[in-house]
């Protein structure tokens, strides 16, 4: 049996690294293209174009996980995973819009981490060959550049953000959305002087697509909604079965410590997380009772 790596490397070799201008079945002329793995969260995914009859191969730069795929099984077919190859198929020719996510981590962990594409099926051309490359990482900064200082504990106390009262704490109940695809647990709830931060940690379930939590608002039953700055931890996107640190962070030094509070964190797909009957912490002796 021919190794997967090796059927990989005979069929670009057979394929070549030049495009193709050849029908293919269905009248569709077939191509060898580059794409670059996207860097940034926010920007769209290269699109593959796939079509029923017609492998793709996916050639990578880079070793992956293969078993970190995920994909539309009712959609899409694996035809074969390697060390640098994923070969693709789609069971039938996507409809016009069909849009489809196949992903794959890298093995090296290095940003960025994963490989991501949007499937579509064009009535004119399919991509039977596509390399993969992956962005550079950031050249290193010189020695004499200036490096931004790492705070420290006293930096709080001069900056105002802890006075004599501390840091008050208290934690909040686990909350699963099964309908989202979404889970927060370990939640605590801080708040010094003049701020109020919630920390939690988001699980995306692995059936779910990655999840990139954009925005973060405390809406009370008593007054007007607190529009929260949203800090997520590592580039900003939960992968399908991973946890991630979400912070969502409030200046308000007059909270009503009386008034429940629910925080809604939304993401860039649409799906989001509610998280309900949260109090912010009284105050101290010279704060809030």
């Amino acid at each position: 049996m021919i190794q997967p790596l090796r059927w990989a490397l005979a069929l670009a070799l057979l394929w070549g690294t030049a495009a193709r201008a050849e029908p293919a079945h269905g009248g569709r002329i077939e191509r060898t293209r580059a794409v670059t793995v996207t860097a940034n969260p926010a920007e769209p995914l290269p699109v593959v174009r796939v079509a029923r009859g017609t492998p793709t191969l996916l050639l990578f730069s880079a070793p992956i996980q293969k078993k970190s795929l995920t994909f539309d099984e009712s959609r899409i077919r694996v035809l074969d995973a390697g060390e640098l190859s994923v070969i693709v198929q789609a069971v039938t020719d996507l409809k016009e819009g069909e849009r489809h996510e196949i992903g794959v981590f890298f093995a090296d962990g290095r940003a960025p981490s994963r490989a991501a594409f949007v499937l579509v099926t064009d009535p004119f051309d399919v991509d039977t060959r596509i390399d993969v490359q992956r962005p550079e990482s950031p050249a290193a900064p010189c020695p004499n550049e200036a490096q931004p200082r790492v705070p420290l504990p006293e930096d709080f106390v001069l900056l105002g953000y802890v006075d004599r009262e501390g840091v008050l704490v208290v934690p909040i109940k686990d909350v699963e959305d099964k309908a989202q695809g979404l889970k927060a647990t370990s939640g605590l709830f801080y708040r010094g002087q003049g701020w109020s931060l919630v920390s939690l940690q988001i699980k995306n379930q692995p059936t779910q697509p990655r999840w990139a939590p954009r925005e973060a608002t405390f809406t009370g039953t008593r007054g007007p909604s607190l529009q929260a700055r949203l800090v997520v931890e590592g580039e900003g996107v939960i992968a399908p079965g991973e946890f991630a640190q979400v912070l969502a962070v409030v200046d308000a030094p007059m909270l009503n410590t009386d008034t429940h509070f629910t925080l809604e964190l939304r993401g860039d797909d649409g799906r989001s997380l509610r998280v309900p009957d949260m109090r912010f912490p009284k105050y101290g002796m010279g704060g809030e009772k």
